[in-house]
């Protein structure tokens, strides 16, 4: 729909509104790509043709690898802990075995060992065409001497650090050693000559350190002899001076009073029990006749024989008495036995207590002489004592001396035999092998790659394309920044005539190029001639709601197009059988009318002077009867918005609304000149024409910003010149393919 003319305070906070950047949707972001399609698929060709390039210069590279482990379970070839210290092997173990991997004694080892000094690949330039190109730019800079074998070695050594990659795997003890070479055999030969140095170097860091180990030990076990020999020496000494003698491992003195003591426990016990023998008999003797139990118990034949008979006798003499009473002859006898028997058997006991009491007093007596032996031994073994404290501190020290000694001999023959029998921790458990396909380039992942960056590079350069183009080329561009209605966009079309047209208004004849200025009426069917029509529409649509017979055409900058709009205007409203005059009002550059008037003499600025009458300048095109007033003589005029804006001007053009249905006035453009403004009194709407894909959006806003009489009666926004392929780029809707084939039925297609 078309839109009307907008007061100012809406296109003001239009302006307001188009200050803030709009939110970028996929909608915008898809236009981008749309309109800078060209650029992106040209910057995308050119990486992938790079690519390409590289893929086919580039000489091809070969990785081989080898597999190592640090194992935890090292070889028993010996019962012995290492001289060194075991070290646990954790994370930080393994990446420092690692860097040592990567260290320049490995690297350095590989390379005498196999001569890479030598070879081409170390000492030359890189392989392929790029390799061959900067080894000849190089060579440019250097100077022509011979390389020293110290430079030979540290370009080898730079570039073998560059191929080598050493990598542990995961959270794992195993090390990936990896080599690219052009050769895929050297590849594989270099990743397991990195391996073998690594062993070897591990294995002699070894022996070297055992080595000193052992000298140090040697040194220090004749040390620690020549100590111990001098603290055994000591004690010794000590001894003698204090004579302490040893026996089984203890003093004498200890053993003498631990076996007096032993004795005196003894015969304590001794006279313990000969003192209850003693008490015992006491006790039998008060008795007449010993019971069974105690004459067991004395173990004395002769009492249990007697006390037999007396027993006997006893029963005998019971029996008798019984029979033959008690004072029978034969049991008097009897009795008479029996009491010599008990004498006999008292008398017994008494030998038996003066035994015990003999064995008594002998175990007293010897109980007393220990006791005496054990005070002297006592006695001693106190003075011992205090010496022995000394002793043991000698003791002690001889110990430790000793002790070291025999650690430090025994560690002496453990650095020996580890130096004769090297072991590491570290071996390989897969070998490089001769690759069969190479490594580099990768062809799939560099033209990804290539994609990917060109896809990335075009997307900014359109970004930044679109964010420097600052120019209108959208209708809704002119609708965002400057709140006008945008009211045709008109392709741009072929040059100009270069002569000047011959006739009133006539086209000069046997012209090959197409008449600018008459090209909607020699051309009605293109999308020129349809694009001036819908401006026809829009003034025809605004004179609803005010009169609008002046119209007024006008630009920003010169060249924008305006005077061709401002003709075939006039031409097109003409030709559909309207009065129309055209004025050029252009009084500082009268370019229309040096293009359809050359020969005219006086014109608008006569006809304002009084020095002309308007009959007498007007011209007429016979074939659209468009009458057109030329600007006549300017070249002279100093002030050429006084003339616009005199009384007589508006006298004029107030005429001229009396005698034609529309007054097209071909106006200056508004950035050199204030022409413009001072027009807008007598002017019913003005067009406003900007170049598309050209003017700066920032200058047509600032002009339209200090002009706010221009805006009041701005009836819209024309874009010329624009350049139709691109456009579609930017705006497909506006049609060009259906106005093609909409038309195509008449037999022209633009």
């Amino acid at each position: 729909m078309l839109q009307v003319n907008k007061p100012t305070s809406e296109i003001n906070r239009d302006f307001a509104e188009a200050d803030g950047s709009p939110s970028q949707t996929l909608t915008s972001y898809l236009d981008i790509i749309r309109r800078q399609f060209p650029t992106m698929v040209a910057i995308v060709s050119a990486c992938v043709i790079l690519a390409l390039l590289y893929l086919f210069t580039a000489a091809p590279q070969f990785t081989s690898t080898a597999s190592m482990v640090i194992d935890t379970r090292k070889v028993q070839l010996f019962q012995q802990q290492s001289v060194l210290g075991d070290i646990a092997i954790d994370s930080a173990t393994v990446e420092t075995q690692v860097e040592i991997l990567k260290s320049e004694n490995i690297s350095l080892a590989v390379i005498r060992d196999l001569h890479l000094t030598e070879d081409p690949e170390f000492s030359g330039s890189g392989g392929g065409l790029l390799g061959a190109i900067t080894g000849s730019v190089t060579g440019l800079f250097s100077s022509s001497r011979a390389p020293s074998e110290f430079e030979l070695t540290r370009k080898a050594l730079e570039r073998f650090a560059s191929n080598r990659t050493v990598r542990r795997l995961g959270l794992t003890y195993v090390m990936e050693i990896g080599f690219t070479s052009r050769d895929p055999q050297k590849a594989a030969r270099i990743a397991n000559a990195i391996a073998d140095a690594y062993i070897v170097d591990q294995l002699e860091a070894k022996y070297q350190a055992t080595r000193r180990a052992s000298v140090w030990l040697q040194d220090r076990i004749k040390e620690l002899r020549t100590q111990a020999s001098a603290a055994q020496k000591a004690v010794v000494d000590f001894k003698i001076a204090n004579n302490i003698v040893d026996s089984g491992g203890r003093l004498m003195n200890e053993q003498q009073l631990a076996e007096v003591n032993s004795q005196l426990v003894m015969a304590h016990a001794g006279t313990a029990e000969a003192k209850a023998r003693m008490d015992r008999i006491n006790d039998i003797l008060k008795q007449e006749i010993p019971d069974a139990s105690v004459a067991d118990a004395l173990k004395n034949d002769t009492i249990v024989k007697l006390r037999g008979q007396y027993v006997d006798m006893a029963s005998k003499e019971s029996i008798w008495a019984m029979k033959y009473g008690s004072d029978h002859l034969a049991a008097v006898n009897l009795r008479r036995q029996m009491a010599e028997i008990k004498k006999n058997i008292v008398d017994e006991l008494r030998r038996i207590q003066e035994s015990y009491k003999s064995d008594y007093d002998i175990a007293m007596t010897r109980e007393e002489a220990i006791k005496s032996s054990l005070a002297n031994v006592v006695s001693e073994s106190q003075l011992t004592n205090q010496a022995q404290i000394q002793l043991r501190e000698l003791e002690s020290t001889a110990q430790s001396y000793q002790a070291m000694y025999d650690n430090f001999l025994q560690r002496y023959m453990e650095s020996v035999q580890q130096q004769s029998f090297p072991i590491t921790e570290a071996r390989v458990i897969s070998a490089a092998t001769t690759p069969l396909i190479k490594s580099a380039p990768k062809s799939l992942i560099i033209l990804g790659a290539a994609l990917l960056g060109g896809l990335m590079l075009s997307f900014g350069a359109a970004m930044a394309r679109e964010l420097s183009d600052k120019v209108f080329r959208t209708t809704s561009q002119v609708e965002e920044q400057l709140g006008a209605n945008c009211v045709a966009i008109l392709p741009a079309l072929g040059a100009p005539a270069p002569a000047a047209l011959s006739g009133k208004l006539g086209r000069k004849k046997n012209n090959p190029e197409p008449d600018l200025l008459r090209y909607v009426v020699d051309n009605p069917l293109s999308r020129f001639s349809e694009a001036v029509r819908s401006l026809k529409v829009a003034v025809d649509l605004n004179s609803i709601v005010r009169e609008n017979r002046v119209l007024a055409v006008t630009s920003t900058l010169p060249n924008e197009g305006k005077s061709t709009l401002s003709t075939n205007l006039a031409q097109l409203i003409a030709h559909g059988g309207a009065r129309v005059i055209l004025v050029d009002a252009d009084l500082r550059n009268p370019s229309l009318s040096r293009a359809l008037r050359p020969d005219a003499q006086s014109g608008l600025v006569d006809v304002v002077a009084n020095k002309a009458q308007l009959e007498d300048v007007i011209s007429t095109d016979p074939q659209t009867g468009l009458a057109f007033l030329p600007a006549g003589t300017t070249s002279k005029l100093l002030h050429t918005n006084e003339v616009l804006a005199s009384k007589p001007m508006r006298d004029l053009v107030a005429l001229l609304r009396s005698k034609y249905d529309y007054v097209v006035i071909d106006m200056p453009p508004m950035a050199p000149v204030v022409d413009v403004r001072v027009t807008s009194p007598f002017v019913d709407s003005f067009v406003f024409v900007v170049e598309w894909g050209k003017t700066k959006i920032d200058v047509v806003r600032h002009n339209l910003r200090n002009s706010p009489e221009i805006q009041d009666k701005l009836l819209g926004i024309v874009l010329n010149k624009a350049d139709t392929k691109l456009l579609a780029r930017y705006e497909s809707y506006h049609g060009r393919y259906y106005y093609q084939k909409y038309y195509a039925r008449y037999g022209y297609v633009e």
